[in-house]
């Protein structure tokens, strides 16, 4: 047989139904209890993995959790913890694994500090360093030390996944004239963040691998009843004329959660429309 012999094997595929379950498999979503957090904890478990809804707010946690494992008979659980404080995010964990027994998918969400600081003003001259500080603590900080404290855990299961969670604005500047005539902001803050997200996604897929993946949702506008005339500037602006919304979300997080994406990492996934395309 010389090199130009076709051999005609019979390669046995897995189908794209094999690929995406995910029964077996533990992950946690922080932030579990918000608009996108439920979306993504609402995609792991219809793909058949148990899930904990990991949030500052305990009971929103809990009730997301019981309405999960009722609609879709996986074990799921409710953690309340602050990531941005180490000794809750090595508790939270330690936690988990008790329950779970295991953990494979880490789903670092969590965007928004908590409410107890003033809001800041449009402008950069009035932006704060405490929320500054508190939002890249949430954001950056927390997404760094959730990682650091899964990675035990992720690396034994085989198949550890990380997917971060980034925004447009981590990727393009903001088009502040989007928002005149509106209370609506968008500070330094969100950007910063939202931009080290993307850095430290890869910086992760590389030191990682191959035992772990890590990749990235980077999400565009989500309609949440936004003033009209920012709707109508954000809709003229993307090439699918319209806002994302939490569905949109959900088939991108399935991707890249499960073995349909095995040999994707350090990626960064756009859901916006197609606004960064212009």
């Amino acid at each position: 047989m010389n090199s130009a012999t076709v051999v005609n094997e019979k390669v046995s595929l897995k189908t794209l139904s094999e690929l995406m379950n995910l029964r077996g498999r533990v992950g946690v979503v922080t932030g579990g209890a918000g608009h996108l957090g439920q979306a993504y904890c609402e995609a792991l478990v219809e793909l058949g993995a148990d899930v904990c809804v990991l949030d500052v707010r305990a009971d929103v946690a809990e009730q997301k959790a019981e309405e999960l494992a009722r609609r879709y008979g996986t074990h799921c659980s409710a953690i309340a913890a602050d990531v941005t404080h180490e000794d809750e995010v090595a508790r939270a964990i330690n936690e988990i694994v008790a329950v779970h027994g295991r953990l494979d998918i880490l789903v670092n969400n969590a965007a928004y500090p908590r409410n107890d600081l003033p809001p800041d003003g449009s402008a950069l001259t009035q932006q704060s360093l405490a929320q500054w500080k508190a939002t890249l603590d949430v954001v950056l900080t927390g997404a760094f030390m959730m990682t650091r404290a899964c990675v035990p855990h992720l690396a034994n299961g085989g198949q550890g996944v990380v997917v971060n969670v980034s925004s447009v604005y981590g990727l393009v500047g903001p088009d502040m004239r989007l928002y005149e005539g509106t209370d609506m902001q968008n500070p330094a803050n969100y950007a910063a963040a939202k931009g080290g997200i993307v850095q430290l996604t890869r910086y992760l897929a590389t030191t990682l691998a191959p035992k772990i993946r890590v990749n990235c949702i980077a999400p565009g506008g989500i309609w949440r009843g936004q003033a009209e005339s920012f709707h109508q500037r954000y809709c003229s602006r993307t090439p699918l004329g319209r806002m994302g919304t939490e569905e949109d979300l959900k088939g991108v997080l399935a991707f890249l959660a499960s073995d349909l994406s095995a040999y994707v990492t350090g990626q960064v996934m756009l859901v916006d429309g197609g606004w960064t395309a212009w």
